[in-house]
């Protein structure tokens, strides 16, 4: 499960606004916009979360799990 912060910067790595994620993942902007409001783990219905995770994946991104240095996103190498 990845936080509202990893989606927020993998996002950022990306360039990506909102509306971009929205477009990609097929989730409404209103959706996206609600769900990067909250603090914690990324919310909302499973199929949701699934959607906007694998089109960040699909970009690129990559979440790291808490390791002792805690959680984080990288894209991965082209």
């Amino acid at each position: 499960m990845a936080s509202i912060r990893q989606v927020k910067a993998a996002r950022a790595l990306l360039g990506w606004s909102q509306g971009d994620l929205a477009e990609r993942s097929g989730v409404s902007k209103p959706t996206v916009a609600r769900l990067e409001t909250g603090e914690g783990e990324l919310g909302g219905y499973a199929d949701t979360r699934d959607k906007i995770l694998s089109a960040l994946e699909a970009a690129g991104v990559i979440f790291i799990e808490q390791n002792g240095e805690g959680p984080g996103v990288r894209l991965r190498k082209s």
